[in-house]
């Protein structure tokens, strides 16, 4: 898919622009996608460079956070809830360890460890599995819950924010948390159509029930501030929350004796190579949109879908951010990508850039989870997993759209 997306790109900007050059006699349009190339290669280098340093501090503290026992704390906490969403899994069974560690590292934005964690899972449920090559109820549940994406510690799209301009790369924090939230509370709730599990038992209300009052509470409380307030209070909850976390891994790395400045160091090695690991693909996604830009057919798309929502008489800022809410389902290094350049085009404190950032991070490749999950264990027939995991996309991108709105929509 992502192949089809890239190559898309380049030929639809290259007939666009013969269009323009034999209809129109616009002599400079293939002058302009050549700089395009040249501008976005350019750009992504530098992008990629600059991420060198944030990527390094962040994953250095996300290591000694993962030292401190972080995961295995959150482990114990979701494990009585995973026993009642997943009643097919018997008590103590290698899968529920497997689950609740690949959600604790989702969580924390431990992307590297949460990937091999996931697969590790679906393995282990697929020897509970009595059909292998159709997905289990707890196969699908647990792929919809990955692809809602619950995450504590959005770390890369602070990174991106702060080497973009942004004055405070963290304001997105807040609205990102909510929005991710419930895109998961719908992928949940959509999943229980289709199978049973105990939503509605004691135990599962109260993970669920306790959370969603918090986040309605949340919600709530910032919807009665004008934006001022609301813009100052936002930056301060964020601020304290984030810097809170990482008190919290240097109090929990001393508590067990971690040595938390070497557990820095090595992961502040794996956030250079990161860094630098990412320039191909940021490369390769940033020149094909700079192209398929400069061509004029990203801006014909989107002038089209502005004007038809203005003729339902509604704001139509939010379209600015719809690139990135497309492409994430497809792919994580073309939904990065698009946030990139509408931050670039906009600027990471405008309403599209702050937009963007908050679907990326609140929304997940919903069709590559499933290839890489599903794909590990051999099965064909996935049932209602696409149907539920898009769901809670759309659910996901709608609730960030809401969020932009109520924190950043009335400034």
């Amino acid at each position: 898919m992502l192949n089809v997306l890239w190559v898309g790109f380049f030929l639809t900007a290259f007939l666009i622009a013969l269009v323009k050059l034999v209809l129109f006699g616009d002599a400079g349009i293939f002058a302009a996608l050549t700089k395009a190339l040249f501008d976005a290669s350019k750009s992504a280098f530098e992008i990629a460079l600059g991420l060198t340093g944030v990527m390094t501090l962040w994953l250095g503290v996300m290591k000694v956070g993962e030292r401190a026992g972080m995961v295995d704390l959150l482990t114990r906490g979701l494990a009585p809830l995973f026993r009642r969403l997943f009643p097919d899994v018997p008590e103590r069974h290698p899968a529920l360890g497997a689950m609740t560690m690949n959600m604790a590292a989702n969580m924390l934005g431990l992307d590297n460890a949460a990937t091999p964690l996931g697969i590790k899972a679906m393995k282990e449920l697929q020897t509970l599995n009595p059909h292998p090559d159709r997905a289990s109820d707890a196969q699908v549940l647990f792929l919809v819950i990955n692809t809602a994406s619950v995450t504590l510690l959005p770390v890369t799209i602070f990174t991106y924010r702060a080497q973009l301009g942004a004055r405070d790369p963290t304001d997105v924090f807040v609205p990102l948390l909510i929005t991710t939230y419930l895109g998961t509370l719908v992928g949940l709730v959509a999943t229980r159509f289709f199978q049973r599990f105990a939503l509605l038992d004691r135990v599962t209300l109260a993970y669920v029930g306790g959370a969603t009052l918090a986040i309605v509470a949340l919600i709530a409380h910032f919807a009665r501030l004008d934006a001022a307030t609301l813009a100052r209070q936002s930056a301060i909850v964020s601020n304290v929350l984030l810097f809170g976390l990482v008190a919290m891994f240097l109090v929990g790395a001393a508590l067990r004796r971690v040595n938390a400045y070497e557990a820095f160091i090595e992961g502040a090695k794996d956030g250079f190579h990161t860094a630098v690991g990412i320039i191909p693909y940021l490369v390769a996604m940033l020149v094909a949109i700079a192209v398929f830009r400069a061509s004029g057919a990203l801006e014909a798309l989107m002038d089209g879908l502005r004007h038809g929502v203005a003729q339902l008489g509604l704001d139509a800022r939010w379209v600015d951010g719809l690139p990135t809410a497309l492409m994430k389902p497809f792919s994580g290094s073309g939904a990065r990508a698009m946030m990139i350049s509408t931050m670039q085009t906009y600027g990471a404190d405008s309403f599209a850039g702050r937009l963007a950032s908050i679907i990326q991070g609140s929304t997940e490749t919903t069709f590559y989870v499933l290839a890489v999950y599903f794909g590990a264990v051999g099965i064909r027939r996935v049932r209602h997993a696409v149907a539920c995991g898009l769901i809670a996309d759309v659910a996901g991108i709608a609730a960030g759209i809401a969020m932009a709105y109520l924190f950043f929509g009335r400034s």
